[in-house]
């Protein structure tokens, strides 16, 4: 799907029930593979305990990425490629089908989810800092583990394969 039909989805998705409270959620998580490392972005639009619509991103880097912050990094970029897509235009369109709702309950928010954590036993805790501020500069919520599902549930699960 190319990021104009993913996009008409989303608003699909949201016009259904423009009464919900919408988290719209992007966030990469990577796998090293033999012969390569597999990039998967999420992007999730869900109404909170009434459902969600979601798609994914692959990229393929032709070689074993060995170094955890340069992995790290390259996910937060990927993430932030996507969430840049999403133009002032595009978020007000969003916010326009909940809008007149707003009274009644209805939210819109955008997060970035990165796959890391602050946890002593956590390899990437010196990176949270240096990412998390790359989504906030963009105006976006930061959520890590265990926050970020996007990225370490949903993504994770298809970066298991190389082919596909």
């Amino acid at each position: 799907m190319s990021f104009e039909q993913v996009f008409k989805r989303i608003l699909k998705f949201m016009s259904l029930n423009p009464r919900g409270n919408y988290r719209l959620m992007v966030g990469t998580d990577s796998q090293v593979h033999a012969r390569c490392t597999v990039f998967i972005t999420g992007i999730v639009i869900q109404n909170t305990g009434k459902g969600a619509w979601a798609c994914i991103r692959k990229i393929m880097v032709p070689r074993k990425m060995l170094h955890l912050h340069e992995r790290i990094s390259l996910e937060t970029t990927l993430t932030e490629e996507i969430v840049s897509m999403f133009t002032d235009s595009k978020k007000n369109k969003m916010i326009d089908i909940v809008l007149p709702y707003v009274y009644q309950g209805a939210t819109f928010s955008i997060e970035g989810h990165i796959d890391i954590g602050s946890g002593q036993r956590n390899k990437t805790r010196e990176y949270v800092q240096e990412m998390v501020t790359r989504l906030e500069t963009m105006g976006v919520e930061p959520k890590i583990k265990p926050d970020a599902f996007v990225a370490s549930s949903y993504a994770n699960k298809y970066t298991k394969k190389v082919g596909g």
